[in-house]
């Protein structure tokens, strides 16, 4: 069994060494004796969304995404049939802004997004920087209990009830209604730093504000991903569980060094 893993724009959307979701994908996969393959779609490029099981769209700045509405566009269609079909999308930042219905920018200029979710997000004056804590929510835990097969020994990082990161962004995200967020932010601000809601949950499509990169120091995170992957493949979803005690070691620092809750 393979896992293809679309990067969108890699060479453009690397803001913040995002690019380390992908390697933590292809590590796990590989711990397990998966086959994973990562293609890497840049501008201009033509991509079977039908192909892909994730999909990876990380950050950029205003000026990145300006540059690729119009590409974009040309893949709307078919990534939102894929969406709805169930493919496996993480997508982050600036990322996530895009999959959205338009960013409106400080000179309030409209940049339309994908549409695919029902979101928008408007520029403020002032940029939310620092460490994120967010407590996810109850059936993402109830999930998480289904997703590894059996062990006395792994699947250590079933017990995290969190996520972790870093967020430096000046974009406030609004979520419309239908849409849930990833969890409630327990430290930082989140998707505007008003609601107290970080991130945003549609199907398997996960958007986030969380740099770090996310996925090393969340491992439950990136075997959801996996297990999602699999599960739309029609393959079995119980994951061999890993010790992964550094992964944990690194999310616990962040969670003891920055909790204000």
């Amino acid at each position: 069994m393979k896992i293809v893993i679309y990067h969108l724009y890699p060479d453009l959307l690397d803001l913040y060494g995002d690019r380390g979701n992908v390697l933590a994908l292809l590590a796990r996969c590989r711990w397990r004796g998966l086959e994973a393959e990562v293609r890497n779609i840049s501008l201009g490029t033509v991509p079977n969304f039908a192909e892909a099981d994730i999909v990876i769209l990380g950050g950029g700045s205003d000026r990145e995404q300006t540059l690729l509405t119009e590409d974009l566009k040309q893949k709307a269609a078919e990534l939102q049939a894929a969406v709805e079909s169930g493919l496996v999308v993480l997508a982050i930042c600036g990322g996530y802004q895009l999959l959205g219905q338009y960013y409106q920018t400080a000179q309030n200029k409209k940049i339309p997004g994908l549409g695919l979710l029902d979101l928008y997000t408007v520029a403020g004056e002032k940029r939310m920087i620092g460490n994120v804590i967010v407590q996810l929510e109850q059936e993402w835990q109830q999930q998480l209990s289904t997703i590894y097969a059996p062990s006395e020994a792994g699947a250590k990082s079933l017990a995290l009830p969190t996520l972790v990161g870093f967020e430096n962004h000046s974009g406030r995200t609004y979520l419309g209604s239908g849409l849930k967020p990833l969890g409630t932010v327990l430290t930082g601000y989140g998707n505007n730093g008003q609601d107290g809601f970080e991130g945003v949950r549609y199907k398997n499509v996960f958007g986030t504000y969380l740099h770090g990169p996310i996925l090393p120091k969340n491992p439950h995170l990136a075997d959801v991903l996996v297990a999602l992957a699999l599960k739309r493949k029609g393959l079995a979803t119980a994951l061999q569980p890993l010790t992964d005690d550094l992964e944990i070691a690194a999310h616990m620092a962040i969670k003891e060094r920055f909790s204000n809750k």
